[in-house]
């Protein structure tokens, strides 16, 4: 099977056709940093750079861009509210979303812009606009700067929506002088005590829609091949980017791709319900790489309903991965990544991504694995090790990797596994001299410090509990 995805614009899956053989230009909506994230935010992060990873797997080189909003007006707001520049918000909750993309095992982007960094290429963008007739500079004086659409009759194909059926737009103050009320703010006119940049329609600041065609343009190029995004934002913010880079000329996106929403009790996860989950609490209940087997696990485009029962059965599904793997480096002294993966991963992930059936194939490699492991088949557990790690590369969750082997910390391992080392010498001794109420003692004594002792042909492993 060919790679293919579902476009939000075509409304149905399609074959992967690049604008340049060999390559893939991926353009991802990315922070507005007004908070730090929670998981739903971050849920985003981890579909793409799965998306990022098996494109590469597949040979593509790929220009993967990955903007951050830091003007906008939840910012001003917090700003506003604690007494302090909009910059300094801004650059705080920058670093939060960084450290969360991470700590999760996201690859870095090849290149993350800021908005406050383009506003020469959205003054440009604006004049092109206006020059075709599409935007106009409002004529009260504000600086106020709006995009026609009417003038665009291809409004609303992204969102599947007619004209007639769009409400109005509601990115502007209402008593400003729009023709239209649905047409939508490319440049907000400066407001005392708020930032601002001239322009030659007057100092202000750019509109949300605008920023994201300025930057992915500059870029991917007029062209590119991917734009991504949560679902929550096909209308109206991609509805607007669209229609603005395709008046102005540039053939934009070819392809729409949008993850789905991470709910709790069935509502939108968002920070004005009172039920966002920041990334720092979530670490503490499993390890960073169970959450993002969590947030990855399920087909990108589903909706997922938050329990921590769920987060706890996918972090004992990722450890049964991660058991046997341990336990076949123990047996094998090393495992290497084979140079592909089985046909049948491939034509789960080319299938739209399908993660959750990539899992599949992880899982029956694991029990097979094992059942190796248990008769002695050393060849085939090494193949399907090997496999096995190759698959877990694309899904960003090879235990055996540098980040997760290490646990994030691997001084702090290496000092952890020396003093367990000590311990489970006084063990050993104790056992070799029949002083089993001294070995178990040191055993219970691990357990309650967190460290889980397991007997096996090989000697003594330990591993640290899970809640």
């Amino acid at each position: 099977m060919s790679l293919r995805f579902y476009d939000t614009s075509a409304r149905q899956v399609r074959d992967f056709t690049p604008l340049r053989e060999g390559c893939a230009s991926l353009y991802l909506c990315g922070a507005t940093v007004q908070a730090p994230p929670h998981i739903g935010h971050i849920r985003s992060g981890v579909n793409f750079d799965i998306l990022r990873r098996w494109l590469t797997h597949l040979g593509y080189e790929v220009t993967f861009c990955r903007n951050v909003t830091d003007i906008d007006d939840k910012i001003i707001r917090v700003a506003a509210d604690e007494d302090v520049p909009w910059w300094q918000v801004s650059e705080r909750n920058q670093r939060a979303f960084s450290w969360a993309y991470d700590v999760l095992g996201c690859l870095p982007p090849t290149v993350e812009p800021r908005a406050t960094g383009h506003v020469p290429e959205m003054v440009e963008l604006m004049r092109r606009l206006i020059d075709a007739g599409h935007a106009y500079a409002a004529d009260d004086g504000s600086g106020d700067v709006y995009f026609d659409v009417r003038s665009h009759p291809a409004y609303g194909e992204l969102s599947n929506q007619r004209l007639d059926q769009v409400v109005e737009s509601a990115d502007s103050d209402p008593d400003r002088d729009k023709r239209d009320p649905r047409d939508f703010a490319l440049w907000k006119g400066a407001k005392p005590g708020e930032p601002s940049w001239d322009t030659p329609w007057g100092r202000g600041r750019p509109g949300w829609h605008l920023e994201c065609s300025a930057m992915a343009t500059k870029y991917l190029g007029p062209s590119f091949d991917i734009h991504g995004g949560g679902l929550d934002l096909v209308f109206p913010h991609h509805e607007n980017e669209q229609a603005q880079s395709r008046a102005a000329g540039d053939g934009f996106a070819q392809y729409w791709l949008h993850n789905g929403m991470l709910k709790v009790g069935g509502e939108k996860m968002a920070k004005s319900l009172g039920n966002s989950m920041r990334i720092p609490e979530m670490v503490r209940k499993v390890r960073p790489v169970e959450l993002r087997y969590y947030l990855g696990q399920a087909h990108y485009r589903s909706t997922i309903d938050y329990s921590e029962a769920a987060l706890q059965e996918a972090a004992t599904a990722y450890q049964r991965i991660e058991g046997f793997l341990t336990r076949a480096v123990e047996v094998l002294g090393a495992v290497t990544p084979a140079a592909d993966v089985p046909a049948e991963f491939t034509e789960a992930l080319n299938d739209d991504l399908g993660v959750s059936q990539g899992l599949a194939v992880v899982h029956g490699h694991v029990r097979e694995g094992n059942t190796a492991l248990g008769a002695g088949e050393k060849e085939r557990t090494q193949e399907l090790a090997s496999e096995l790690r190759t698959m877990l590369g694309v899904l960003g969750l090879d235990p055996l990797s540098e980040q997760w082997a290490s646990g994030g910390d691997q001084g702090l391992t290496e000092v952890v596994d020396a003093l367990v080392a000590v311990a489970l010498e006084q063990r050993q001794a104790a056992r070799g001299r029949k002083d089993y109420a001294a070995a178990d003692a040191i055993r219970d004594q691990l357990a309650e410090a967190g460290v889980v002792v397991e007997d096996t042909p090989q000697g003594p492993r330990w591993d640290l509990r899970r809640s």
